[in-house]
């Protein structure tokens, strides 16, 4: 996984942006692998809470985290929301799809305008985020992949 950068702060980053929660959160368009509406996901009994299910992508097993649960927040109804999207990443040689309320935009910004996470943030452990963009009108949660996709 690649991560946003300090070393060059002046280097532009762009973020793909989705809500989650209620939340407004991004992720380096450099580790997602392509966004997608699959929902045939079957379940995997005795699975971590977080875990939805897989899907078949085009012949490869993709494990679904629904990302509301990971980070202890309230999504959307899944049967009630036709915005629902999987968000697929690469970690580690092995798709991982993060299942979000709904997407939003690109944001483009550079590496010094991403501030420090704080330690919490909407009740959300900070360690699952890196930083924070401040937009003229949005607070983004850059979200560290890495963290997110670590087993707890």
């Amino acid at each position: 996984m690649t991560k946003t950068s300090k070393k060059n702060p002046s280097k532009d980053v762009e973020f793909s942006t989705f809500y989650v929660g209620g939340a407004l959160c991004g992720i380096d368009i450099l580790n997602i692998q392509e966004i997608n509406k699959n929902f045939e996901i079957t379940q995997v009994p005795q699975a971590s809470h977080y875990i939805e299910g897989i899907l078949n992508l085009r012949g490869r097993i993709v494990t679904i985290i629904d990302l509301a649960k990971k980070l202890n927040l309230e999504s959307a109804p899944k049967d009630k929301s036709k915005n629902h999207r999987n968000i697929i990443v690469n970690s580690e040689d092995e798709h991982i799809g993060l299942l979000v309320d709904s997407i939003s935009d690109v944001v483009l910004a550079k590496n010094n305008d991403i501030e420090p996470a704080p330690s919490n943030i909407g009740g959300v452990k900070g360690k699952f985020f890196q930083g924070v963009l401040k937009t003229e009108t949005k607070l983004i949660g850059i979200l560290d992949i890495d963290e997110v996709l670590k087993e707890s």
